[in-house]
Parts: C-alpha cells; structure tokens; sequence
C-alpha cells in the first residue's frame, strides 16, 4: 500500500494575485508557486498544502496573519465550501481588474500577440440575482461540512444543491443561492420540503436510485418561469404528486415541464420533454428584440449585461448597409438576429439542431427577412463549396463553446478571409490559441472584456481582428 503523503506546511504566505479558477498566487520559500482557494491579494496565510508539483504547491489556507484591504464579506452563507462563486470574498471592482488581467495574460503568453488595446473591464449592471437559468442536483448523501461531522448528530441526508468542487458525486444543500432572482430558492426549498414529507426518494449518483434528479429553474427579465423537473425512475405517482404540489403553490410558473432522465449522464438533449402546465417557452427581451426560450435553449445566462454585450459586439463589427456577415456558431441565433438591421444579409451557422430550430422560430417572432440559418458540424459545413453557394463575408463574428474554433474551421476562414472577425469567447485560453493560427493575416487591435458572470472567475472577452494590408 502507498503511504500516504503528509500534508505540508507553509507560513507566512502572501498572496499577490489571483490565478486560474480565481484561487490566490503566492511563492513559497522554496521559490514554488503556491495557490489556494478563497484568499485574496494583500492577504498573508498559512497553506497546508495537499499537492506538490514541481513548480508549484496547492492548498488550503487554515489561518490568516493580516487580511487583504480587496476583501469584502460575502454574502452567501456557502460560500467557501460551493463551487458556484469563487471570488465573493473580492470587492467587485477587484474582481473585474483580476479578470481582465487574466485574460491579458492568456492571450499575451499563448497567442505570442504584444500590442493590442486593452478596453476597461465593462462590469455588469447587476453583481447578485443576475442568472436567468440555475441548474441544481438532488441528493440523498449530501456534503456534510466539517462542524456537522464533528457534531456527531445524525443528519437527514437528503438536499438539492450544488456540485462540490472536484467531487462528481457529492452535493453541498443549498438554502439561500444569491445568483437568480425571487422566486428562485423558494420553489426549490418548497419542493425539497414536500419531497421529504412524502417519503418521495432523492438521487443517490453512485447507487444510481432515486426519483427526484435535478431541477433546471429559468427566469426571464420580464418574471416568467420555466421550471423543468427531472426524474430518474418512472415513477408515475410520484411525479404526478410533485407537479401538482408545484402547479397548486406556484401559480406564477408559467411553464412547468419534466423529463425522465434514467441514463448515467445528465444530458437531456436526446430525451423527450413532458410539458404539465402553461406554454412549452418563455420570453425574454433585449433591447427591441423578443427571444423564444425552451427547455433545451441555449442562452446567454446573464440576461441584464447581454444587451451590453450585443451593442458592443455591434458597434466593434462596423457593419456596412451592403454586408455579408457570417455568424459562426451561431446558437439561437441571438447576435445574428441583434446585428441584422445593420447589414445587407447575415448567415447563422449553429451544429445544435434545436437551436437552429429556435433561431429560426426568433427570426419570425421578430419578423426579420435577411437572415438564414443553417446546421450543422461547423468544420464541416463551413468549406468552399458553402462560400460558393452563399457568398464570401464582409465580417465574421464567432463565439464558439469553451473549446474555441476548431483548426479546420480557422483554415477555412483564412481561405476567404473577411476584413474583421468578431471573436467572442468565455475562455480567453483557447481564444488565445485561435488568435495565434490567426496573427500572421490579422492584426489584433483591441479586446474588450465583459462581465457576464460576477462572483465567478469567468469573463467573456471580444477581441477584434482586422485583416492585414498586402504592404504589412
């Protein structure tokens, strides 16, 4: 048997920046780099560190010698042992520079680019009850914190909360969440407290049992809710008596849906949606615009900072009256059908045949006639032969999944190269990495950051290219 590795100390640490997935930067005595979670620049701690690497040690902080003059006290009473929010502990114009900074930093070290403009981080509108979408997971062996273990009392296992950070299987009970707005954590508290009183069984992950699975919780601007309840055993009785509960104690549930879900992921994508009560969609709104929203809808998740994001994105682009624009991964269509009335013709390209479907259903919501739609793989359907048939872009915008562009699809750009590219990513890693196929045809001008999601060590980012002259 291995021995087990003895945790080490480190004192008298001081944390100078903030590091991937928001976790605090110091150096060690040995010249190590050392992060840990939950601390923040001008803090000095003690690190028992429970990884060693070469070049750098993780751990936690279990005390502090002075507190950094950025921290604020956060307002989540999980904070700390949930994965959702990461930086809650940072004043909010902090978070905003350490994000901006990290993208800075990726895209200076991956993509080899020096010289480019750096916008001011735009921060959102709204910091707590931003989140129009909450996706929660069923448990009958939720988390139990290190004072409820130490308490030695017996414990009802059963929650509905979040996922803790590195643990698949294991979920922290969630009372209050911050992150969406009224009604949010009442439906759900309600809904656990009547599941408990009915003895109708939670989800157990690794002794794959249970009823109740997960519960996917939307909320538009304009106060619609979906509400989509998923269910891993049939169990018809049951789930009759959850819908009811709800149908009858949340009226303002304007659709109210589920689904059995009995596979060993959680993807609902191939899987039949049940609709109980009200409309199969919700609405929401930006600037002009009316959005048709379903239960497998992709959407931006921030819906007070999108309109932010869209203008910005329209304004960058500079579109001309005469314009093609592709729109590369296009989603529902949002951006394509936002930046529309500025250009001649505007092609969506999107390989998730629901949301094709929705952006088509968008476009004539909001009766728009020079935008096509079209599905399919992205490195495969946008070739030669597809510029033939549709016409060479004027500009591109593509905001592709955290994966970024693929190598084919870059190829295929640089082939018909239009003279911008609007490059939107939430991961300024694999965008550096794209930026980099790019920078001998494209010269990076600026980026400007977008925060979509505050308390987290997520930030949008939109770099703008222009095609390079014959003479440079």
């Amino acid at each position: 048997m291995a021995k087990k590795r003895k945790p080490i100390l480190l004192e008298y640490i001081e944390i100078y920046d903030i590091g991937a997935k928001g976790k605090g930067v110091g150096k060690a005595p040995d010249g190590r780099i050392v992060f840990a979670p939950f601390t923040a620049p001008g803090d000095t701690v003690d690190i028992v560190a429970k990884k060693k690497r070469k070049s750098y040690y993780e751990g936690q902080a279990i005390s502090w010698h002075r507190y950094s003059s950025e921290r604020t006290v956060p307002k989540c009473q999980h904070f700390g042992i949930c994965g959702g929010c990461q930086l809650q502990h940072i004043r909010y114009e902090k978070q905003l520079y350490y994000k901006a900074q990290a993208i800075v930093a990726n895209i200076k070290k991956i993509s080899g680019i020096e010289n480019f403009e750096i916008k001011n981080p735009l921060p959102s509108p709204k910091v707590f009850g931003y989140r129009n979408k909450m996706e929660y997971a069923f448990t009958s062996a939720k988390w139990l914190t290190s004072d409820e273990i130490q308490s030695g009392e017996n414990f009802d296992r059963r929650g509905i909360g979040f996922h803790v950070p590195g643990h698949w299987d294991k979920i922290l009970d969630i009372d209050t969440c911050h992150l969406q707005p009224h009604p949010g954590n009442d439906i759900r508290n309600a809904l656990k407290n009547f599941a408990k009183q009915e003895n109708i069984s939670f989800f157990h992950p690794r002794e794959r049992t249970g009823t109740l699975r997960q519960l996917t919780l939307r909320i538009s601007r304009s106060g619609e809710i979906m509400l989509l309840v998923h269910f891993f055993e049939n169990k018809p009785e049951s789930i009759k008596k959850i819908l009811k509960f709800l149908e009858k104690n949340f009226p303002e549930i304007s659709s109210l849906q589920y689904v059995i879900n009995p596979k060993a992921n959680d993807s609902i994508y191939d899987l039949e949606i049940h609709l109980w009560k009200g409309k199969e969609h919700i609405i929401e709104e930006i600037g002009s615009l009316k959005f048709q929203i379903k239960a497998k809808s992709f959407f931006q998740t921030n819906s007070y900072q999108i309109e932010q994001l869209y203008e910005k994105i329209k304004e960058y682009a500079e579109i001309q009256p005469d314009d093609t624009v592709f729109d590369l991964y296009t989603g529902t269509g949002s951006i394509a059908l936002f930046v529309a009335d500025q250009a001649k013709k505007i092609i969506g390209i999107e390989a998730v045949e629901q949301a094709v479907e929705d952006a088509k259903i968008n476009t004539e919501i909001n009766r728009i006639d020079n935008v096509e739609f079209f599905q399919g793989d992205m490195k495969n359907l946008y070739n030669e032969d597809f510029i033939r048939q549709h016409g060479k872009p004027d500009i591109i915008i593509t905001d592709p999944p955290r994966e970024g562009m693929h190598e084919k699809v870059i190829e295929n750009i640089l082939k018909f190269p239009p003279r911008r590219i609007v490059y939107v990513s939430c991961n300024s890693a694999t965008q550096a990495r794209d930026l980099a196929l790019m920078k001998n045809f494209y010269d990076l001008r600026f980026i400007q950051p977008v925060d979509m999601f505050p308390q987290t060590y997520h930030m949008e980012n939109i770099a703008i290219l222009d095609r390079k002259t014959a003479d440079q």
